[in-house]
């Protein structure tokens, strides 16, 4: 769904559960240009995006591109580089371009960054500021698989690259051409003033310091029009906008200091928005 809306994706979750096999399953499935990004506290912006550089052949400057200058960018354990690099984010996730040497460039399209980060690992590490957060439509996590399910993934996967039996179902003119048809879905005014209310909700709650930003809104409805797509409807419906609430918003809600001490979660912010505002019939 973020794929076809347009939007970029946060996978918080613990080492091992899939999350690099996940993001170059999607590029390799969408048939799109995959490039990734490790990141150490170490890792420069330029590393990121690329620097110009001196052609001693062609006696002229000529710029390298650098990772994210892709359809799908891996940027691995994203808190682990150093706020300055992780601003180099900032440009390309929100605009879709790179500046470089007071020169911009646009970005291939599609474009997409599935950033992943440990969420029970801090050390050494730089916390994301609400900005960047709020650049990815929505955070997912995988969790472990059901014992049924790993004993499997043991017999089938110990062999052979699991990649191997991905193949290209679309291409990047195709991801583009099913945006355009999310584009059109259908959006009722009665189901946008819903996702007005249920932002607002967050805002207005006595648990929250920062609340869902108008950004969050339109990912939201984007992140539904998809959904709506993907189940064969032109039209988006409410229940769209409520299955997918939690992944998009969970991450934006910052709660207050005395609220966090007693244990709150942004989940339950958003659960409670979800029981307070009428559903439009």
């Amino acid at each position: 769904m973020a794929l076809l809306s347009g939007g970029h994706v946060m996978i918080e979750d613990v080492p091992g559960v899939g999350k690099t096999v996940l993001a170059k399953s999607l590029a390799r499935a969408a048939g799109c240009g995959f490039s990734r990004l490790q990141c150490t506290a170490d890792l420069l912006p330029a590393d990121v995006t690329g620097v110009t550089v001196w052609d001693q052949h062609a006696a002229a400057f000529r710029f390298r591109p650098g990772p994210v200058f892709a359809n799908v960018v891996l940027v691995d354990e994203v808190n682990r580089a150093s706020p300055k690099t992780q601003s180099a984010l900032l440009e390309c996730m929100e605009e879709g371009q790179v500046t470089v040497d007071g020169e911009t460039r646009a970005l291939p399209l599609p474009f997409m960054i599935v950033a992943t980060q440990n969420p029970v690992e801090y050390e050494g590490t730089f916390p994301l500021p609400e900005a960047q957060l709020d650049r990815f439509a929505v955070r997912v996590a995988i969790g472990y698989p059901p014992a049924a399910d790993e004993a499997a993934m043991l017999l089938d996967l110990a062999a052979h690259d699991p990649l191997e039996a991905v193949r290209p179902v679309a291409d990047e003119a195709g991801v583009m051409a099913a945006r355009a048809v999310v584009d059109r879905v259908h959006v009722d005014p009665a189901l946008a003033r819903y996702v007005v209310a249920l932002v607002g909700a967050t805002r207005r709650d006595p648990r929250v310091q920062l609340g869902a930003s108008p950004r969050a809104g339109l990912a939201l409805l984007r992140a539904a029009r998809a959904r709506a797509v993907l189940a064969g409807r032109g039209y988006a419906l409410p229940e769209d906008v409520r299955d997918l609430a939690h992944p998009v918003l969970g991450h934006r809600i910052i709660l207050s200091p005395e609220a966090a001490a007693r244990g709150a979660a942004a989940a339950e912010v958003v659960r409670d928005a979800l029981d307070a505002v009428p559903v439009p019939l």
